[in-house]
């Protein structure tokens, strides 16, 4: 990666030399939370210093990224995801194309750990620029209305390093019920029980833990996210905590609907808001990861009673097209093809290249995604692409609350 760019701008690996540089620009572009995140992650041995990347000014760090090894999980089958994060130019070098030259390398970084999507969470539209769509819908944030009834058969406590396996079972069975899930990862977990910008909270009954959340720190409105518990009292008794810490602050939640939690908590919260939120998805090799999903696509295929004996799929993205051949229920290859501008014709269904993400990741699948893009139609086996590429429910665990 080390090109110059012009004005002799120097993209390359981030060193240990460079933390201190980092850590100012990160300070100044966000918080000094982020700075203590950086360090959390360049200084484990799972993540290391080659997750990060600079551009440098001669001695000077005025650009960086980092990317995160990510576990995505869908319908049981992990696939792996990069994260892009703690993104920061300093304000006299923007508009010089340095994050475009991070991103590439983000990419090339995240392709050679083996990923084969991205999902991020970013600021509005600019990381379209680079390949990424809105996909996954976020949590919404919704505001502490009314105090629920006190219940003292609970403690709650900030959780250490030694809750990590507790708190991440208590997750476990939470997301389980998602079709999409995205778990901390080992290392995250790690940074999240060091780390300034949240803590995490264990709900404990009789010395049990039953609960676990993550809380914003004191010096800011009170968040409670990522709410995982196995009986509705205890998620009750995160917000008596919150609502204890300091009556002055605004106090909100953010949802988990069909959770445990989430059922006890909406009648104490201001009704959901009307925006849209929602994590970026890249999908930089549409071929590589519909072969990864093969298992997956072979069980729906099964499952649809629709491909009995020999036949095959055909999905085009106009520009490309794919074929997939199966033999009694099971996909058998991924073959790339060439430009395809009426598969319908061919008995395929056709998909515009930057809306991959959403039929494979997405709330809406082939038929939702007909209804809103016309250039998304399923053809004349609309049966058996709607069997494929179904809505999508998830739930994903992030370094950053979104």
């Amino acid at each position: 990666m080390n090109q110059l760019l012009p004005d002799g701008l120097l993209p390359r690996a981030a060193q240990p030399a460079d933390l201190d540089q980092i850590a100012a620009l990160l300070t100044d572009r966000g918080e000094a939370a982020d700075a203590v995140d950086h360090r959390l992650i360049v200084e484990d041995p799972d993540a290391g210093w080659e997750s990060c990347a600079v551009v440098v000014d001669a001695d000077r760090v005025v650009s960086t990224v980092t990317v995160l090894d990510e576990t995505l999980i869908l319908d049981g089958l992990e696939i792996p995801a990069g994260q892009v994060e703690l993104v920061a130019t300093d304000r006299a070098y923007e508009g010089r194309g340095l994050v475009r030259a991070l991103m590439g390398w983000a990419h090339q970084r995240s392709a050679a750990r083996g990923h084969v999507v991205q999902v991020m969470i970013g600021i509005p539209y600019f990381y379209r620029l680079f390949g990424y769509q809105y996909v996954i819908p976020m949590p919404h944030t919704r505001q502490v209305v009314a105090a629920p009834p006190a219940d003292d058969g609970y403690v709650v406590r900030r959780a250490a390093m030694d809750d990590i396996a507790m708190m991440a079972s208590l997750q476990d069975a939470e997301q389980k019920a998602y079709e999409l899930w995205m778990p901390h990862s080992a290392p995250c977990w790690r940074w999240l029980c060091a780390r300034d910008g949240s803590s995490q909270l264990l709900v404990e009954r009789d010395a049990i833990p039953v609960a676990t959340a993550r809380i914003t720190p004191p010096d800011e409105d009170i968040l409670i996210g990522e709410v995982a518990a196995t009986e509705p009292e205890a998620a009750l008794a995160l917000v008596t905590y919150a609502q204890s810490l300091d009556g002055d602050r605004e106090l909100a939640v953010k949802e988990r609907p069909g959770s445990v939690a989430g059922e006890a908590l909406d009648p104490f919260l201001a009704p959901r808001p009307a925006e849209a939120e929602a994590y970026y998805v890249r999908v930089g090799d549409p071929v590589t990861l519909l072969d990864h999903l093969r298992r997956v696509l072979s069980a729906r295929l099964a499952g649809s009673g629709l491909g009995d004996g020999d036949g095959e799929i055909l999905l085009s993205f106009f520009g490309s097209h794919v074929r997939m051949p199966y033999r009694d229920g099971a996909i058998v290859g991924i073959h790339a093809g060439g430009a395809m501008q009426a598969p319908g014709s061919a008995g395929g269904a056709g998909i515009a290249p930057d809306l991959i993400g959403g039929l494979l990741f997405g709330p809406h699948g082939i038929a939702g995604l007909a209804e809103r893009h016309p250039d998304v139609y399923p053809g004349q086996r609309a049966d058996l692409m709607r069997a494929l590429f179904p809505p999508i429910a998830a739930d994903l665990l992030t370094l950053y609350l979104p």
